[in-house]
């Protein structure tokens, strides 16, 4: 790998997703088909402890005092033996098949106690000093139970500022040109699918088969030129409660765009009109109150920039992941090729204007 800035960090990052992603689907075929719950013995809560310590495992061997924010806490499990027996036996047996990569990683994790202690390592308040990882082990909690999409996402901030993104989407096709389908949010899983995003600031976006030892060969993607809004796609939640559908059926026919919605969970839609398999991403405010979690956004935030987009709040000011675990300084999320993204702004402040 080229020695250009930042090349340890992505080469950590994308191997830690790629390891943290085969344990995620270990759970899914061993533990989660025809599940539908995400209480506390659910194959999600297992999956989320589960890569959060195999992440934070391997970034900790590699730069022990980077601080790193992420969502799950140990002390549920140290009360819950059984629930931590299950987890400490998927994390001693997932490793990737090639020794010098796990080994870059920093190999196993010592027992199940050691294990605890690294889950609860995510436990930075973020902020805009210093070298912080946002982790977020599983994306889209429901698209996993569903067999549909959901990440691995990892990010690094630098003073507040994402150098490195890295996504892993175990049910997206590998092949960037694959278009969106209305079904991508359901029984999505295996055959020619699952693909790590990338990119590292100013030196563009990647993307590359998720596979099982070392890192597969990436090439660049980048966003679709839009010519015609009529022929754009745009991606919103599967969920109603993360983002205001109705008010995004509205700005897609003032824009012109024909196409119903593609709506699928997760990073995975960043990653999607990042290589240009969709064009638009919207996320519309459903409370004044609400918080995005900067775990949720600041790898595809990377993504989509380096591959020609941009991406602003619905006031069009760049996110801020310097103020804290949230964007606190941003409301919604708008995500577009560069060249229309002030265009989709407009009508988008003009039909919120209307609510």
């Amino acid at each position: 790998m080229a020695s250009s800035q930042y090349a340890k960090e992505l080469e950590v990052a994308q191997l830690a997703v790629q390891r943290a992603a085969r344990l995620t689907k270990r759970v899914f075929h061993e533990k989660a088909k025809g599940t539908v719950s995400k209480d506390d013995k659910s194959p999600v809560t297992i999956g989320d402890f589960g890569a959060q310590a195999l992440i934070i495992s391997a970034l900790k061997a590699n730069f022990p005092s980077d601080e790193i924010v992420a969502e799950e806490e140990a002390a549920q499990l140290r009360e819950d033996t059984p629930l931590r027996d299950q987890i400490w036996e998927l994390v001693k047996s997932t490793k990737l098949d090639d020794e010098a990569a796990e080994q870059l990683l920093g190999g196993a994790i010592k027992d199940a106690d050691a294990m605890l202690e690294i889950i609860d390592q995510g436990n930075s308040k973020g902020g805009a000093k210093g070298r912080i990882w946002a982790i977020d082990p599983i994306d889209g909690t429901k698209g996993f139970l569903r067999g549909g999409q959901y990440a691995v996402c990892l990010a690094l901030m630098v003073d507040g500022d994402v150098k490195v993104g890295v996504l892993g989407c175990p049910n997206l096709p590998v092949d960037d040109a694959a278009p969106l389908t209305a079904d991508i949010g359901t029984n999505a899983t295996d055959e020619g699918r699952g693909v790590i995003f990338s990119a590292v600031q100013g030196q563009g976006a990647t993307s590359r088969p998720l596979g099982t030892a070392g890192l597969a060969e990436g090439k660049p993607i980048a966003m679709k030129p839009i010519t015609e809004m009529s022929n754009a796609s745009f991606c919103e939640s599967v969920e109603a409660g993360h983002s205001d559908q109705g008010v995004a059926g509205q700005i897609a026919q003032k824009l012109g765009i024909t196409k119903p919605s593609v709506r699928m969970d997760s990073q995975a839609k960043y990653g999607s009109i990042a290589r240009g398999a969709g064009d638009i991403y919207l996320r519309l405010p459903v409370s004044k109150s609400y918080q995005e979690k900067i775990w949720d956004h600041a790898a595809g935030d990377l993504i989509v920039r380096e591959a020609g987009g941009q991406v602003t709040d619905v006031n069009g000011n760049r996110l801020d992941f310097s103020v804290g675990r949230t964007l606190a300084k941003n409301k919604g999320v708008i995500a577009a090729p560069a060249t229309v993204h002030d265009q989709v702004i407009k009508v988008v402040q003009e039909v919120l204007g209307q609510q």
